[in-house]
């Protein structure tokens, strides 16, 4: 084993940035969260540390989400976050730079392509390749995507839900939609704030999504204690709320998401589709461990669901099995400035 590191891969995404390494597995798991100081222009903090000053922070210091919706919304912000990353991997005495593999969404513009290498190559990579999320989500998750037979995968992000029908190794179709985890979190606050006038915090919101949420009404409630402040009084203020509501606050924007599904299996071509039916489709995301969504999912569309290994982390898998078998992937799925 080499003390270098030759190869990285890493999945940028709108929520959380992972960082694979191959032989070592995933190295770095970070929130993708930038603090900048505005009186000296200069990055405080990146990742958790970032995170935890998120709406708690003094006029001097802004806490910036640098991906939106799965691309790069602020340039030198996600400029500094991946040298970070780099910085936290590379041994500090490696005097050559490796070769980084970052993964996209599939509905990137080119223009967003460019911006995700040159950014990479700026922050130290020899070179820079992206690949698309569905195609390292679903080679992460192990399916076959050589295959001649039909493979869907369905990726649930922080920023973006991305459904792709795969087979010979490529996307035959594929479809995209700005609706994923941040859109459920906002959901969950906007109804608290319409039902019971209280403003909660952002992660406040994720939190009551990750332990009480639920894409279908569940026969025994849950419920939890939140706290955040009452729009009338102006004063902090406690109260409960159950799993229950927190699926109402959800149906919008899983519905959104299913639909885009129903879409994608119209698109497909019979012969694929057949063996979609017969497999059943793969999700996998952060989004995906929200409570029974596969059941929603294949109640929706009849279509068999099933979620991921450690769904969190195909796409950074994804990227570790392409890493190791670069030359081959060149020629198919990599996009290269």
């Amino acid at each position: 084993m080499s003390l270098f590191v030759t190869k990285i891969g890493i999945d940028l995404g709108t929520k959380n940035s992972l960082v694979f390494v191959p032989k070592k597995g995933i190295v770095l798991r970070e929130p993708s969260v930038v603090a900048v100081s505005l009186n000296e222009n200069a990055i405080l903090a990146v990742g958790e540390a970032a995170k935890e000053m998120t709406g708690r922070t003094p006029d001097s210091i802004r806490v910036y989400r640098p991906m939106r919706d799965g691309v790069i919304a602020d340039f030198r912000v996600t400029l500094a976050m991946l040298r970070y990353f780099l910085k936290r991997v590379i041994p500090r005495y490696q005097f050559f730079k490796p070769e980084v593999l970052v993964a996209v969404p599939a509905g990137v513009s080119s223009t967003e392509r460019r911006a995700v290498i040159e950014a990479t190559v700026r922050a130290g990579a020899k070179a820079a390749y992206v690949a698309k999320e569905p195609i390292l989500a679903a080679i992460g998750a192990g399916i076959p995507i050589n295959s001649s037979s039909g493979h869907m995968i369905v990726d649930i992000g922080g920023g973006t839900t991305e459904a792709a029908v795969i087979s010979l190794g490529g996307i035959v179709s594929c479809t995209s939609i700005r609706v994923a985890g941040d859109k459920m979190d906002q959901a969950i606050s906007d109804f608290i704030k319409k039902k019971y006038n209280l403003a909660i915090g952002e992660n406040t919101a994720e939190e009551i999504k990750i332990k009480i949420g639920s894409a279908i009404p569940a026969k025994q409630e849950e419920s939890m204690e939140i706290r955040g402040r009452d729009l009338v009084l102006g004063l902090p203020k406690n109260m409960k709320i159950s799993s229950n509501e927190v699926c109402q606050a959800l149906g919008e924007a899983l519905q959104e998401i299913i639909q885009i599904i129903k879409i994608l299996l119209r698109d497909t071509p019979p012969e694929l589709s057949a063996d979609v039916m017969d497999k059943g489709m793969i999700i996998s995301g952060g989004g995906s461990l929200l409570k029974n969504i596969d059941q929603l999912i294949s109640q929706s569309t009849g279509v068999p669901c099933f979620v991921a290994n450690d769904p969190l982390t195909c796409v950074a898998r994804g990227t570790g099995v392409v890493l190791d078998n670069l030359e081959v992937y060149k020629r198919s799925i990599l996009n290269k400035k």
